[in-house]
């Protein structure tokens, strides 16, 4: 079983930039530590002689890397390389931190500087967060790249579409250029110098993400790399707390735009062999929250993240030192608030109970590698198709959305979900205001391009709340893999918000569907950027938009019609509605759902509604409950389970999920037969072995861990006495007959505990 594994199969780990302490010593596989400076070596030594696996991360796009900047490095100021807005101004990670323009020279700095961790004995580098904000692209080191690349003269982006989408495209291009450059001089550096293979990997963001936030980065681009071994999905309660608008009313949705983001990164492997970490972060950046409310959504990403058993490797926590030994809330301060400046009221350290509940967490999740998987109720095979070009188009020229009303729709929006996390309902105002929008084409498009993302989310979310587990499919990967979409019997597609960047994902697409698949496309072709200069517009007889294309490829016309069309051995529903006016209106969503369903039962598939997810993965049942749902009556399951989101794993026969709660419980149905088996632990077992009527094991936790072990055995316990290097350790256990455990508990000081007992 995976609680009981060498830690070279790395399948969790952290980052963290301060040095080995006993607080964070969390026993997981391999540890990231982060950034080089004078004290790399030594934070390297230190975790590998405490047995740790050890990387190091560094920022792509930003970091300490003012000898660069300054001229120290090659005699050069490099100061034009900062990213930059159109009033001139460098965009600042912090402090004299700029986001970086990735130019040739600093991809060679980078690869130069990152020898230090390869001489160090490192197993991988990571080189987290390509990132290249829409807002940017004004630079002179930009515009010197824009003339390389397009062999035309620089144009603003907000001047046109087109500007737009060109600069969009080509800061994504230059991020894959500098991770395709310093991975091949590190991983030559290593094995000439050493003779040894050194991995390379990307932590990004989701594409998801990314389009919401307006930052552009090489997302899907990244399989193109040949020496990129593969990524970390950083998604977090900041990401998925991002709100979103269904049925009229903007606010946070965690759980589900944490389902999605997860779902679209898995898409970043599928094929590949290389592999994937999923993130999740007991905290998060902004330090004005309360240790519930941290915990309530840590749970709600971790739960989406299950839901994908595709994936089984995770980054367990960033920055555990800022979780173990900080204090919130806290005023937000330096770097965009990240770093805080000072407490809040009732600000304390973190609760003896989520500390513990955390240390099982990240146990827990080194023992998702399950074959056996299902879910409960409906897989149905539906994939929402995006693309990295959905980043290019999310912002419109100033003359269709000025930047004063773009900035004034971001900010009402934002401020509805505020109001609504913080107790102050406003559900009706924002109902009232998203209804308006309906006969405001400029205030419309200004909601287009907001961070809501509505292009998207009114194609997901009506679907998603009602149990229909939709999985985000990326649609550059058709012409890059045979048989990617095999795993899916229907798709649902919109060109309003993205845009296919060679003709041949259509053709593809069309093949698909004339051997059977089902296309679901909706949109009415009123995206502005349907008309820049394009591929599809380029022809002797041009179309309209890339939609045409497709439905001429499948054999339609190219203006069908509303309705459901049959082609070849498949079928292509086609639904005149722009995506984001999905969002606007309680009508709007169910009308949309209900074509969906009617499509779904065309093709053979019958969807009955519900407000939850659930998943079996191995003796794991993992179910999450959705409001805003067909019902907010909670979800239901009896049997024999082990709470795992309680940190004393107690033992159970009902559990009853209320909306916007989930639940993972182990099952003991699962393991019939199993005398022997670890359920829930607090602490890294390290040996776990029976002889007779004795029982031995040995464990180890972080400093001021209340550890909970829960242990199915054959026969019930009689006696168990402990120790430490330390000498004797308190020691306490409860039998539970129903499932043949015992619960045995004490508390940790970071030094192994050898544990003996009598059955």
């Amino acid at each position: 079983m995976s609680y009981l594994r060498d830690r070279k199969a790395e399948l969790t780990g952290y980052q963290e930039g301060e040095p080995w302490s006993p607080k964070i010593d969390l026993q997981c596989d391999f540890v990231m530590v982060y950034r080089i400076d004078d004290t790399t070596e030594e934070r390297i030594r230190k975790f590998r002689e405490k047995g740790y696996v050890v990387h190091l991360m560094a920022g792509s796009a930003w970091g300490k890397y003012q000898d660069y900047l300054n001229g120290k490095w090659d005699g050069r100021d490099h100061w034009d390389e900062s990213q930059t807005d159109r009033s001139g101004s460098a965009i600042l990670h912090g402090k004299d931190t700029p986001y970086m323009v990735p130019t040739i020279a600093f991809s060679d700095y980078l690869s130069e500087k990152l020898r230090a961790a390869v001489d160090a004995g490192v197993e991988a580098i990571h080189l987290e967060e390509p990132e290249f904000w829409d807002h940017g692209g004004y630079s002179e080191a930009f515009k010197r790249e824009y003339r390389l690349y397009y062999r035309e003269e620089w144009q603003p982006p907000h001047s046109s579409p087109e500007a737009h989408y060109k600069a969009s495209r080509l800061k994504a291009r230059l991020y894959a250029r500098l991770l395709d450059r310093v991975s091949a001089s590190l991983k030559e550096y290593a094995m000439t110098r050493y003779h040894r293979v050194l991995r390379f990997y990307v932590p990004t963001h989701s594409l998801l993400n990314y389009t919401q936030w307006k930052i552009m980065s090489p997302e899907a681009a990244l399989t193109e790399l040949p020496g990129v071994d593969g990524y970390i999905a950083q998604i977090w309660t900041g990401t998925a707390r991002t709100p979103n608008a269904y049925e009229g009313v903007i606010k946070e949705r965690t759980f589900e735009t944490a389902y999605l983001e997860y779902g679209i990164m898995q898409e970043l492997v599928k094929g590949t062999g290389r592999t994937m970490w999923f993130l999740h972060d007991p905290v998060e950046d902004w330090p004005e929250y309360t240790w519930e409310d941290y915990r309530r959504n840590y749970l709600k990403t971790v739960a989406a993240s299950l839901l994908h058993p595709a994936v089984c490797r995770y980054e367990v926590c960033p920055w555990p030192a800022r979780v173990m030994n900080g204090i919130y809330p806290q005023k937000a301060g330096l770097q965009g608030g990240v770093i805080p400046d000072g407490r809040m009221p009732d600000s304390k350290a973190i609760p003896p109970e989520y500390a513990s509940l955390l240390a099982g967490m990240i146990q827990m999740l080194g023992d998702m590698d399950q074959k056996e998987v299902h879910f409960h109720g409906i897989d149905s095979g539906v994939g929402v198709l995006t693309a990295d070009s959905g980043m290019f188009q999310r912002t419109y020229p100033d003359e269709q959305v000025t930047p004063e009303l773009a900035a004034e729709t971001d900010r009402r929006l934002t401020g509805y979900a505020g109001r609504g996390r913080d107790g102050n309902p406003c559900a009706d105002e924002s109902r009232r205001y998203l209804k308006k929008l309906e006969q405001e084409e400029r205030e419309f498009l200004a909601f287009r391009a907001s961070g809501a993302y509505p292009d998207f989310f009114g194609l997901v979310l009506p679907l998603l709340k009602y149990g229909l587990p939709v999985r985000p499919v990326q649609l550059d990967n058709i012409r890059r893999f045979p048989g990617y979409l095999s795993d899916y019997r229907t798709l649902i597609l919109s060109y309003e918000g993205m845009k296919p960047e060679t003709p041949d994902c259509n053709t593809a697409l069309a093949a698909w569907i004339m051997g059977g698949g089902t296309l679901i496309y909706i949109g009415d072709g009123s995206d502005p950027y349907h008309k820049m200069p394009a591929w599809w517009n380029r022809t002797e007889h041009p179309y309209r938009n890339p939609a045409e294309h497709l439905f001429e490829s499948a054999g339609l016309p190219r203006n069908p019609k509303e309705g459901i069309y049959g082609t070849g051995k498949g079928i292509i529903a086609i639904y005149k509605e722009a995506p984001a006016r999905i969002c606007l209106t309680q009508e709007r969503a169910a009308r949309y759902r209900e074509f969906v369903k009617k499509i779904l039962a065309e093709a053979g598939e019958t969807w009955n509604y519900s407000n939850f997810l659930s998943l079996q993965r191995g003796p794991y049942r993992i179910c999450s409950v959705m409001n805003e749902s067909i019902s907010e009556e909670p979800a239901v399951l009896t049997g024999l389970f082990a709470d795992m989101l309680d940190p004393e794993y107690p033992v159970i026969t009902h559990k009853s999920i209320a909306p916007d709660e989930s639940a993972v419980l182990f099952d003991f149905q699962m393991i019939e037969g199993e005398n022997i088996r670890i359920v829930g632990t607090s602490a890294r077992i390290s040996e776990l072995k029976t002889a007779g009527e004795e029982i031995e094991l040995k464990a180890k936790a972080a400093d001021g861990i209340q550890v909970s072990i829960r242990l199915r055995l054959p026969g019930e316990v009689r006696r168990l006495q402990a120790e430490s290097e330390s000498g004797p350790v308190d020691i306490r256990w409860k039998w539970d007959e129903r499932s043949s455990t015992v619960l045995i508990r004490y508390f940790s000081e970071n030094q192994e505990v050898h544990i003996r007992g009598i059955l």
